[in-house]
């Protein structure tokens, strides 16, 4: 089993960071001057705290850890990976409901298929991968990767057209779904950023100014953690229960079991695998509750299974890193 000092030195700045969080939400939700301005406190200071990490905080992170990163060996394999991944929790999920689900609303089956797919592989994965003494900034590619080319278009690609087809609310778009999303992804600030990164890791930038950047990217790893425990903090429903206690089952041990034995017998091991693992079993994505507003799927099971699987995350990390040891 990995030592004490080593989950201590991963859990306790991500049990800071978090607690940070969760502390600063409740302080927002308490304040007592209006109740109107705290609602939207309590709701806005989250939000644009994801706006800035999504347009600019994760973008300049990526080109951080991308400088210092190695780029070298099989790794567009992690994609590849990610997709294998998310398609196996796809058909897991439809299998479960094919046998015990069939009278699920449609909503509800599109929120069990999304959770039950889709994983934090960015807010919280790049933290884990990044803290962890065994991984670090030297194998971040394969996390970037994992995420950049395959979680996120999974997300915004995949993930849309299953809530679009299991959602409750007719959509009206004003192009084609099969033209309107790859544009999204394209314009999507962290692919822009990870092309960016990959052409500009050649080129030498000024000490002090490449020091910086990598700071940037470090506070950038605090603020999404920051941003989890303020997530966490605002749900309130633990409905459903049972359902998402399948899906979470299938995102966080059914997925990173398959892709660490898979990874094993194709003759791959040490940090590379390990990671792809820990990504695999990364807990579900605070996308799907962008999906499920968007396209009207179960909101509470979306929510249930985001807060049992971020909590989840701490139980199933240690038996990773035993099972799959980088070295």
């Amino acid at each position: 089993m990995p030592s004490f000092g080593v989950l201590l030195q991963l859990y306790l700045p991500i049990a800071t960071g978090v607690l940070m969080g969760v502390g600063l939400g409740y302080g927002l939700a308490s304040i007592q001057t209006e109740q109107e301005t705290s609602q939207r406190l309590h709701q806005r200071v989250p939000l644009a705290l994801g706006k800035f990490l999504f347009w600019v905080g994760i973008p300049l992170s990526i080109l951080g850890f991308t400088r210092r990163a190695d780029l070298s060996g099989p790794v567009y394999l992690a994609p590849a990976v990610a997709w294998g991944a998310m398609l196996l929790g796809l058909l897991c999920s439809r299998l479960w409901m094919g046998k015990f689900g069939q009278t699920w609303p449609r909503p509800t089956q599109g929120s069990f298929s999304l959770a039950s797919m889709l994983g934090n592989t960015g807010y919280i994965g790049y933290p884990v991968v990044l803290l962890l003494p065994q991984l670090g900034v030297s194998v971040f590619s394969w996390a970037l990767f994992y995420d950049a080319l395959g979680t996120l278009l999974g997300s915004y690609g995949l993930g849309s057209i299953l809530a679009a087809k299991c959602g409750g609310r007719s959509q009206v778009f004003a192009r084609p779904a099969w033209v309107s999303w790859p544009l999204e992804i394209l314009r999507n600030p962290i692919i822009l950023a990870f092309g960016a990164g990959l052409i500009l890791k050649p080129l030498p930038l000024p000490p002090r100014l490449d020091d910086l950047l990598y700071a940037i990217a470090w506070g950038v790893v605090l603020l999404s953690l920051l941003l989890m425990g303020l997530r966490i903090q605002q749900i309130t429903s633990w409905r459903h229960m049972s359902r998402a206690g399948v899906a979470v089952a299938i995102k966080l041990l059914v997925l990173p079991l398959a892709v660490g034995l898979g990874l094993t017998v194709l003759g791959m091991d040490g940090p590379p695998r390990l990671v792809m693992v820990i990504q695999a079993g990364m807990p579900s994505a605070f996308a799907n509750l962008v999906l499920a507003e968007a396209y009207d799927l179960d909101r509470e099971l979306s929510v249930t299974c985001v807060g049992l699987s971020s909590v989840g995350l701490l139980l199933t990390l240690p038996l990773w890193l035993w099972s799959f040891p980088p070295v």
